[in-house]
């Protein structure tokens, strides 16, 4: 392969190649790890934490725990609000993101025109944005587990 000190142009692909090769290797190994351990990714904690009157709105405390994922960028959710009956009443679309890894947060929202005494139950309807180091939008729906310490259900 050496020619004079001059490496052979056959060999420069062949190390290139080698090298290519290893690499993707690296890169692929602690997902393929992650997948042949049978774990999943990280999950995402999202909690209603408090729902307080803020004028003709009911205002809602989320608390998002992405303490053993990475980071997102954007974590969007799509929540409907019902009343008291099971009716469906208000929809919200909330970016709570970006959210850096392994990092707990907490976001304020607005649910315009209903008291908090009317609303029966909070919905997380879907995910409309994750973009991060772990997942598309479509797995972030499995990965968000849901919790409520507003004093009404927050389902799924």
């Amino acid at each position: 392969m050496l020619d004079r000190g001059h490496l052979h142009p056959r060999g420069a692909a062949i190390r290139s190649a080698l090298v290519s090769g290893v690499l993707a290797l690296a890169l692929a190994a602690p997902a393929a790890a992650q997948e042949a351990a049978g774990e999943k990714p990280a999950p995402i904690k999202l909690q209603l934490n408090k729902l307080d009157p803020a004028g003709d709105a009911c205002r809602a405390t989320m608390v998002v725990d992405n303490g053993r994922g990475g980071a997102l960028k954007s974590y969007k959710v799509d929540l409907f609000a019902f009343d008291t009956d099971g009716v469906a009443q208000k929809r919200v679309t909330v970016e709570l993101g970006p959210v850096a890894a392994r990092k707990t947060i907490v976001k304020l929202f607005d649910f315009q025109g209903i008291a908090c005494p009317k609303i029966g139950r909070i919905l997380l309807n879907d995910i409309l944005a994750c973009d991060g180091a772990e997942g598309a939008r479509e797995s972030c729906l499995d990965r968000t587990e849901i919790d409520s310490k507003a004093g009404i259900p927050f389902d799924r």
